[in-house]
């Protein structure tokens, strides 16, 4: 396994988060998707979709603790997102035991 070494900012970092999100339940509903698109450039969206559909889970994850140790948000930024983690878990109208799962575990590594 070879990791980016891509230095994320935090816009691209939350993009990057939230489309893991949107595939955690190995069903990446459309409502999910246009909910991603409608927070960052078309261009950053195909780019970061494309980047994270070639990641596992661990590639993912390192990328992301990395990314989120260097970008030193503040406690608002991470409540920000948190809210904005849940909009897309709740998008589908479902919250599925493997994205409760991711949840926790993406509380751990941005908390």
């Amino acid at each position: 396994m070879t990791y980016n070494t891509t230095y994320y900012s935090k816009a691209e970092l939350k993009v990057y988060i939230l489309l893991l999100c949107a595939k955690a339940d190995s069903i990446e509903d459309a409502g999910e998707l246009n909910l991603i698109r409608s927070k960052t450039s078309p261009e950053n969206f195909e780019r970061l979709y494309n980047e994270i559909s070639q990641d596992d889970e661990d590639e993912s994850f390192t990328k992301i603790e990395k990314s989120v140790s260097r970008l030193n948000y503040s406690h608002m930024e991470l409540a920000e997102l948190k809210k904005e983690i849940r909009e897309v878990f709740s998008a589908d109208r479902k919250f599925h035991i493997t994205e409760r799962s991711l949840s926790r575990i993406l509380d751990n590594i941005i908390y």
